[in-house]
């Protein structure tokens, strides 16, 4: 049986820093780390890479940044702001929405459960993970493709789907570290387990990995 910890513990020796929500390179962004931030930077992360997610970030959190601003801005202004996350017009209508709810029924408050966040635009169980995890320090597990994809990879999971792959990682994975699992897989993910050509050779899990030993270790493809 795989040892969740020490999988984990050889992923954060390899790459010394983790992810947070709009950080880029492994530096954390500019701007607060509160939760309102860390909500409205996770949800223009959607679809897009970190390296657009911190541009975005910054651009429209040095013109607006606290909920009553983002609710009283121009669309198209917002829109022009966070171009570099993708989907603007979508985007741009969830957050000022978001910063809406937030700033005229939670009284500037971002909710801190699961099932508060999940009724926002654009605020799915991964979004709302991340938000808990990251802004609140509430053990939960953000599943997002680098995790679902990794998780399955090594054989942690066997799963179709990130809920899937959420709810055996909750069963397997120590709650002391549950925040870690979505900070460690996506940076690990971006480094060394990549989703094409994968770097097997300077991996330190390649023994604990299913796909090592079914597939590189067998012959089947050729080392990376």
């Amino acid at each position: 049986m795989k040892d969740p910890r020490r999988i984990l513990s050889l992923m954060r020796n390899t790459i010394k820093v983790g992810v947070f929500p709009g950080s880029k390179e492994g530096k954390k962004a500019g701007w607060p780390s509160d939760p309102f931030h860390v909500l409205i930077s996770t949800v223009l992360s959607q679809r897009t890479r970190d390296q657009n997610t911190a541009n975005a970030s910054d651009s429209l959190f040095r013109e607006y940044d606290t909920p009553c601003q983002i609710a009283n801005a121009p669309i198209e202004r917002i829109g022009e702001l966070i171009r570099p996350a993708g989907f603007p017009n979508q985007k741009a209508k969830a957050i000022k929405e978001i910063s809406r709810r937030i700033h005229e029924e939670m009284n500037d408050e971002v909710p801190d459960s699961l099932e508060d966040l999940i009724i926002l635009p654009m605020v799915g169980r991964k979004t709302a993970n991340c938000v808990l995890s990251y802004a609140f320090h509430i053990p939960a597990i953000c599943v997002d493709t680098h995790v679902h994809r990794i998780s399955n990879r090594i054989g942690l999971v066997v799963s179709d789907n990130p809920e899937s792959t959420e709810e055996q990682l909750r069963k397997i994975v120590p709650r002391d570290l549950w925040i870690d699992v979505n900070s460690l897989m996506v940076r690990f993910g971006q480094l060394i387990c990549l989703p094409r050509r994968p770097r097997c050779d300077e991996c330190p899990i390649s023994t604990n990995c299913d796909y090592y030993q079914e597939v590189v270790h067998s012959g089947k493809v050729k080392k990376q």
